[in-house]
């Protein structure tokens, strides 16, 4: 990425500058601008963009004047904060520990303004910035001749994990300011034109960005810097679970904010086999009609046990209705029961359903659609295994409490934790009790972090009744995640209807885009999130309890500079296709260096600066969704990264999950 150094300005020449065509990021030269502690505040504290704080020391620039500026910055949220190597060790020390404590990446920097030392002076400097705490570490140094240059880019050679930024000042070193690119530094620096330039040889941001993005751009590309508001449809993993229990319910219910896909109407189709009244009403969004925002309005049945006389019911394509339905089922209907599915769900094994649904007294027949189910359900105390995922559970916390007596289930190694909780949230929402406990090693009780839980526990009262009741459905954090991961690459995007405090497994996307390094922000009176490309750094992440957000991180990671890893590999097999399988076709397709670490993807990522200049970006050409929804999404914005276009041989399989997604696509 490229730097921008902003000096000799006010606040409010900085903010028109921002403004300017090409600024990615920003150097703000604290030492030489015109501007008030409160003036920093609101800088550093409203801009979107990434930004470095400077403030060199000098005979007019006092060390305790820069420490309290820099401080100041950091504390208003400065993204990186840059302090020379020979600063004050006290001062050093204290805004160190600021800048860990508010999130800000500390540079340690060192600048040579006569000359290029040794390689072995070179490399001391490197290991006594990283000793200093240095996150990233920028090395310059005045090029008098292109030995100098090269003994500079060498520098990048053998130094995996460190994050440098190492190029030579001065005409003859104008050119490393870009080849540091090519060996991986997170970004360079330039300057708005030559009269502002901060050192000499600083390229003006205009000719180093057609440099850089020139191949892009000759391709037909455009960086995504106009904002676009998207509005993402309703979460599947909310409506789905909705739809069923109003569908039970006694009384009329209302959900706002729906939105139809594959999934969501099968779940309508299911809601009406079992003699539920569906009425689908065009919703508005701010005022205005939406097509694809609607309500629904739901009659329920006011289910009891043996209720139901059915022979067979059609799923769709929907695992996780599948799944949710087999204990209801067989608590409702006083017959054996036939389930019926079409597409990717008849290939899609029921991993574990036949061995739960065992535990409680039903026998089904066969681990795939078409699926019989044989008894009823029983109540009592139950240990079932949870290492499978959390679909079955979710239908078996819907049925129970409609049996007349209490049931308490011992539910070891539980998977996908997040969407249990979404099923207990709806069930108390139409009036279903159920108290559970997490239970866990040391390590659980000091973080509870959901991924170090190994049992959880189910007190689940008899003779219960669901109550209708109204309802906002949330939008999707997984359809969000790919927009957001675009802008995080490529450019930015805005969202909006999107609940950060959501029980949403998908909302890990916010905590792996932090990770990487993205800037992020929300606006408290819109609730606007903005996603903003920064460098991106590689990310070690378990995506255990977030199975869906696996492609698009993996994607991700392909474009984070250096080795991520992402565990959580073996959630992938009982998806839309072998979804492990597909993205590693997929990314070793496109040239990227990936492998499987038992239960981990290990990706080798670079920046998408770097790929542009060393011509390494994602190949183009013929792709397999395998029939999946997520893939199409991965593939589509892989395609602002690619040599040539990318084709898919089925895109129609988006509907399952998203069909606005191409529409909302081309605004990108």
């Amino acid at each position: 990425m490229i730097c921008t150094s902003l000096q000799y300005r006010d606040i409010d020449d900085i903010f028109d500058a921002m403004d300017l065509p090409g600024m990615e990021m920003a150097e703000i030269r604290l030492d030489n601008c015109e501007l008030s502690p409160d003036d920093i505040d609101e800088l550093f504290s409203e801009s979107d963009m990434p930004l470095v704080a400077t403030c060199r020391i000098s005979d007019k620039v006092p060390a305790a004047v820069a420490e309290a500026k820099l401080i100041r910055a950091i504390q208003a949220g400065a993204a990186y904060a840059d302090l020379e190597i020979d600063a004050p060790a006290m001062m050093s020390k204290r805004i160190r520990r600021e800048a860990a404590e508010c999130g800000t990446i500390l540079i340690r920097s060192f600048h040579d303004w006569q000359g290029t030392d040794s390689r072995i002076a070179l490399e001391a400097i490197i290991d006594k910035c990283a000793n200093l705490g240095a996150e990233i570490i920028k090395l310059v140094t005045t090029a008098h001749s292109q030995e100098d240059c090269q003994r500079v880019i060498s520098l990048y050679d053998n130094r995996k994990g460190v994050r440098l930024i190492a190029f030579c000042m001065g005409e003859e070193g104008r050119q490393t300011r870009i080849d540091c690119l090519k060996k991986g530094a997170p970004f360079t620096y330039a300057c708005i034109d030559e009269e502002e330039a901060t050192a000499p040889g600083q390229w003006p941001i205009a000719i180093m960005s057609d440099k850089i993005y020139g191949s892009l751009k000759m391709a037909g590309y455009s960086s995504m810097n106009d904002e676009v508001i998207f509005n993402m449809p309703a979460s599947k993993s909310f409506a789905q679970r909705a739809i069923i229990m109003a569908a039970l319910a006694e009384g009329t219910s209302h959900l706002s904010g729906f939105s139809s896909c594959g999934d969501n109407d099968s779940a309508i189709s299911v809601a009406r086999a079992i003699g539920a009244e569906v009425t689908v009403s065009t919703g508005y969004t701010n005022n205005k009609a939406d097509k694809n925002i609607s309500e629904l309005i739901i009659k329920g049945i006011g289910a009891q046990k043996n209720c139901l006389h059915m022979d067979e019911m059609h799923t769709g394509e929907s695992g996780f209705l599948t799944r949710m339905m087999i204990p209801i089922l067989s608590v409702l209907n006083q017959n054996d029961t036939l389930i019926t599915g079409e597409k990717t769900l008849l290939e899609r094994p029921l991993k574990g359903a036949e061995e739960i649904m065992k535990a409680f007294g039903v026998q089904l027949s066969g681990d795939k659609v078409p699926l019989g189910i044989h008894g009823t359900l029983q109540d009592g105390n139950m240990e079932i295994s949870g290492k499978d995922g959390s679909q079955i559970i979710s239908g078996l916390l819907t049925a129970l409490p409609l049996l007349d007596k209490p049931t308490h289930i011992v539910l070891k190694e539980p998977k996908s934790i997040p969407y249990i909780f979404i099923t207990l949230d709806l069930l108390k929402k139409f009036g279903i009790k159920i108290s559970n406990e997490m239970e866990g090693g040391l390590d659980f009780a000091e973080t509870q972090d959901w991924n170090l839980c190994d049992s959880m526990n189910f007190h689940i009262k008899g003779g219960q009744h669901f109550q209708a009741a109204d309802i906002q459905l949330e939008s999707d954090w997984s359809s969000a995640a790919n927009f957001m991961v675009a802008g995080a690459i490529f450019g930015k995007v805005a969202l909006t209807g999107l609940d950060t405090k959501s029980l949403q497994a998908d909302l890990s996307i916010l905590d792996i885009l932090m990770e990487a390094g993205v800037s992020m922000s929300q606006e408290e009176d819109t609730g606007i999130l903005r996603i903003q490309r920064a460098p991106l750094q590689p990310i070690d992440i378990d995506a255990d309890n977030c199975p869906d957000l696996f492609p698009i991180v993996a994607l991700l990671a392909a474009f984070c500079n250096g080795t991520s890893y992402i565990a959580g590999v073996s959630r992938l097999v009982g998806k839309e296709s072998n979804r492990a399988e597909a993205i590693l076709e997929m990314l070793q397709k496109m040239g990227v260096n990936v492998h499987l670490s038992k239960d981990k993807m290990v990706i080798k990522g670079q920046s998408l600066c770097q790929r542009l200049l060393t011509g390494n970006l994602l190949k183009g050409g013929k792709y397999s969704s395998r029939h999946d929804h997520r893939m199409v999404m991965a593939l589509k914005m892989a395609q602002f990264g690619a040599d040539s276009p990318i084709e898919i041989d089925d895109e129609v399989c988006i509907e399952k999950s998203f069909p606005s997604f191409f529409d909302l696509y081309k605004k990108l």
